[in-house]
């Protein structure tokens, strides 16, 4: 019994009620216009005229919902007082589906919407009237059962009866209708089948932009905190004993976060969706800086160029400078501190990328250990993959970790 009378005590309901009815008086102002034919044709019979009034009225009605923000508000209501999970309509794209028919879902719904409205409204009313007026003989009223032709007026303790069935009645046709409207709302106003592949695409398309953002922080922000770290060390060992060394590592700090948080500065502007300008285009004429941190940080670096890298332009490029950050930087952060080998070969075809280090536990100046994410090498494998390039990260024999990379020349731009 209390399941059964639970839903009437829901405020839900009742807002679900007030929407229904709303719609049903915001479609008064169109009722004049639709009596304007029932008025020119006085020759027809009554119910021809009210069946004209009322399909005239529903066109109206259905006009209304063509327009684009009739449909914003109506879904912005439906989801406060239906309380049903309806998301915006995508802005900026009509909404086509097969035969064109989902243009015509908000004319139906609106449609829906007044004619629930309207049967609700009256249905309700009237019971509620009754409710109230039989049990004082109200108003002259006054209630009888007919069967086969056989009338009995119900008065005294079954008027109360009577009373108490049409106030439950009322209140059971409330929640039908908010039932309804609720079960018409994700159907009609809901997403249709082209919003919903253009809410997937700007979805996918967020993803990758924070995806890509994840990138560029975790090489930018990752290798600057890891050569700090060991920079710090360098000076704090050097400090007394070579004072010259020291303050070559703190210099080489301080260019490192500078560039670190010109790419911060940016990164944070992107996703606070405000003007930001460019991005800071680190490529591989930024090389010889990115070595000579990892130099200060107090690692043996031992660059192969060929090639004329000059000619490397674009994506390509770019995407170079962070996959050799990248592996520097694990090679820094996890190597056994001997010499880490970097080879860069242009050729007309692509670019090799190639660093080799000694693995094992670090040896000299440094924390000792990192922590790390464990998305450096999927990062890497990712970036190739959309540049259509090679990727191999391993073992090369039993005391060096080898990092390969060839990207075609086809990935620039």
């Amino acid at each position: 019994m209390l399941r059964g009378i639970r839903p009437l005590l829901r405020g839900s309901t009742y807002a679900g009620v007030l929407f229904a009815y709303c719609g049903a008086l915001a479609s008064l102002p169109l009722l004049p216009f639709a009596l304007l034919p029932a008025l020119s044709w006085r020759s027809a019979s009554e119910s021809v005229q009210i069946v004209l009034v009322l399909l005239v009225w529903a066109v109206l009605v259905g006009v209304v919902g063509l327009a684009r923000p009739v449909r914003r508000v109506l879904v912005v209501s439906a989801r406060r007082l239906l309380r049903v999970p309806l998301p915006n309509p995508v802005a900026g794209r009509r909404p086509s589906g097969s035969l064109g028919l989902d243009r015509w879902r908000t004319p139906l719904w609106l449609v829906l919407h007044v004619a629930v409205g309207w049967t609700g409204a009256l249905a309700s009313g009237v019971l509620f009237i009754m409710g109230l007026a039989l049990p004082g003989n109200w108003l002259g009223a006054e209630a009888r059962a007919s069967l086969f032709g056989t009338s009995v007026r119900v008065s005294g303790g079954w008027s109360w009866v009577v009373a108490a069935v049409c106030i439950l009645l009322a209140v059971a046709i409330c929640v039908l209708v908010t039932k309804a409207l609720r079960w018409a709302a994700p159907r009609l106003l809901g997403p249709s089948a082209a919003e919903r592949l253009a809410l997937a695409a700007e979805r996918e398309q967020l993803l990758a932009e924070r995806n890509r953002i994840a990138h560029e922080l975790h090489d930018s922000i990752g290798h600057t905190l890891t050569a700090a770290t060991i920079q710090a060390a360098v000076a704090g060992e050097a400090l007394s004993a070579d004072p010259a060394t020291a303050r070559a590592a703190m210099r080489s700090i301080e260019e490192s976060t500078r560039a670190a948080l010109e790419d911060l500065d940016y990164v944070l502007g992107v996703l606070r969706e405000e003007p930001s300008g460019t991005a800071p285009a680190r490529t591989l004429a930024d090389l010889p800086e990115l070595l000579d941190r990892l130099r200060h940080a107090g690692a043996v670096v031992e660059p192969e160029l060929s090639g004329d890298l000059a000619q490397v332009q674009g994506t390509l490029s770019r995407a170079a400078y962070r996959i050799l950050q990248e592996g520097l930087t694990n090679a820094l952060r996890h190597g056994a501190g001997g010499p880490i080998v970097a080879r860069v070969a242009a050729g007309p075809d692509g670019l090799e990328l190639t660093v080799v280090n000694r693995t094992g536990a670090r040896t000299g100046p440094g924390p000792g250990a990192f922590p790390t994410s464990g998305h450096g090498l999927p990062g890497l494998a990712e970036r190739v993959r959309l540049l259509h390039g090679e990727f191999q990260a391993g073992p090369d024999g039993t005391q060096h970790w080898r990092l390969a990379v060839r990207l075609p020349a086809r990935g620039s731009a």
